[in-house]
């Protein structure tokens, strides 16, 4: 049985989640209409979503560390009053450079509310529940990204701040409320924290992202090539190895790296992967309609609807599924669906049908992609102390698909200067990238497998 406890923690967790998830469903919509108001270009645009991402990742093992050294719930505080702090910087931009600043320390805050509600869950439900709690956590999700569409397409009418403006009132009531609700946590403070990990780990995701950014998708070869690419994935490549053996000598990591000597830890990272090159893919989705349909910046948000509403209903069913049929099956079955989606969208995007079930089909593929299915498996496969860290894992691989998709898609977007085409190449490359997920779900761990890791926990 649930407890009442219980029951008012993942309530809470709710809202805190759904903060964070809303900002990413209401940007997909904001895009357009911020465009002009700045007037910058579809490359420099993608930023918006791309320095939220860059500063997911920097968050997420900053605030995971954090909440093992000073607790959870004081972390979980820090984090709401920080994405309020950012939303506001955000709402109240006078020029492009700030509104990035706003959305950096959006990205922040946001990054650690997600691994420290998903390490809640683990300390508060025993193994047998934790796949209907992370349902339930999951499907916010779908919920927030129904709304940020719907609110978008109302707001727009208006203007692009207020698609912001309601992130600062439920910050405000979160935090406030976090304070009675969320039980204690234990603090360690003989933890000593990673910087040098953290700010080679900062380093590298930065030169990353902006290499591939400024990739040109129709002169690929040569833009490989120019200095405005090349030294900048050479050096983020180059780092990689150099941070791998500062976390494997580090008394206390950024990222416990001692986990990926399990092989269900890799396969699901990799998959994790791919999913924020999928996701990351949907948040072009109303600008894709415009150049593809010519509607109009408030109609093309509505657009999102097929794959949010989707997501709402089915990220709680397949919580419910979850511990019946096993994480391997759920999963093939969702990225097989959303392979399709993904395919038929960039093959035939000239028809409102087509639009509404490929976002059908996406939609169906993200309730497992980025719902329950991986969080569970991160719980089960990461020891009790190591929990939030695991969660951040899971959070940063999948943010880094996120960066590079949001950096790639921009750059196939501004090589054909914002035409029909671009958007067909990057949604036909993300289909691709699906496949590769598909073909590692296989190998993943059976249902019968899986209870016997739950066993040895017990």
């Amino acid at each position: 049985m649930v407890k009442n406890g219980q029951i008012r923690i993942l309530i809470l967790l709710f809202i805190g989640v759904f903060m964070g998830a809303l900002d990413m469903g209401i940007v997909g919509p904001a895009l357009p209409a911020i465009q002009p108001y700045f007037q910058v270009n579809e490359r420099l645009l993608s930023w918006i979503f791309t320095i939220y991402i860059l500063f997911y990742i920097l968050g997420t093992p900053l605030m995971a560390k954090l909440s093992d050294i000073y607790g959870r719930k004081f972390i979980y505080i820090l984090d709401i009053i920080l994405f309020g702090i950012g939303s506001f910087i955000t709402v109240t931009a006078l020029s492009f450079e700030m509104l990035l600043l706003g959305r950096a320390i959006q990205g922040m805050g946001a990054g650690g509310i997600f691994p420290v509600a998903n390490a809640f869950i683990g300390d508060i439900f025993p193994p047998e529940k934790r796949g209907g709690a992370l349902g339930i956590l999951s499907s916010v999700w779908g919920l927030s990204f129904v709304l940020g569409p719907i609110l978008g397409g109302l707001l727009l009418n208006f203007a692009w701040q207020w698609l912001f403006i309601i992130n600062i009132p439920i910050s405000a009531v979160v935090a406030v409320i976090s304070l009675y609700i969320l039980p204690k946590s234990v603090k360690n403070p003989q933890f000593k924290f990673d910087w040098m990990g953290f700010f080679i780990l900062g380093l590298l995701v930065t030169l990353l992202s902006y290499g591939i950014n400024q990739i040109d998708a129709y002169h690929f070869q040569e833009s490989i090539l120019s200095l405005n690419v090349l030294p900048f994935l050479v050096f983020s490549f180059l780092l990689f190895p150099i941070f791998w053996k500062i976390e494997i000598n580090a008394k206390n990591p950024l990222i416990p790296v001692d986990l990926f000597k399990n092989k269900e830890v890799k396969l699901i990272n990799s998959i994790m992967f791919g999913t924020g090159l999928v996701q990351a893919s949907t948040i072009f989705i109303p600008a894709f309609v415009i150049s593809a349909i010519s509607f109009t910046t408030s109609e093309a948000s509505l657009m999102l609807l097929p794959i949010v509403l989707t997501m709402a209903i089915g990220a709680p069913i397949i919580g419910k599924l979850l511990d019946k049929f096993g994480s391997r099956n759920i999963m093939f079955i969702g990225i097989f669906t959303m392979i399709l989606g993904l395919f038929i969208i960039g093959f035939f995007p000239k028809s409102l049908s087509v639009f509404i079930l490929s976002g059908i089909l996406i939609g169906v593929g993200m309730s497992t992609a980025i719902g329950s299915p991986p969080r569970y498996i991160m719980l089960l496969e990461s020891p009790p102390q190591e929990r939030a860290s695991g969660q951040g894992i899971l959070n940063i691989i999948t943010s880094i698909g996120q960066l590079i998709g949001g950096a790639l898609i921009g750059a196939f977007i501004g090589s054909y200067a914002g035409k029909l085409i671009g958007y067909e190449y990057a949604y036909i490359f993300i289909g691709f990238a699906a496949f590769i997920m598909l073909i590692l779900t296989i190998n993943l761990k059976s249902k019968v497998d899986q209870r016997k890791t739950m066993q040895k926990e017990k």
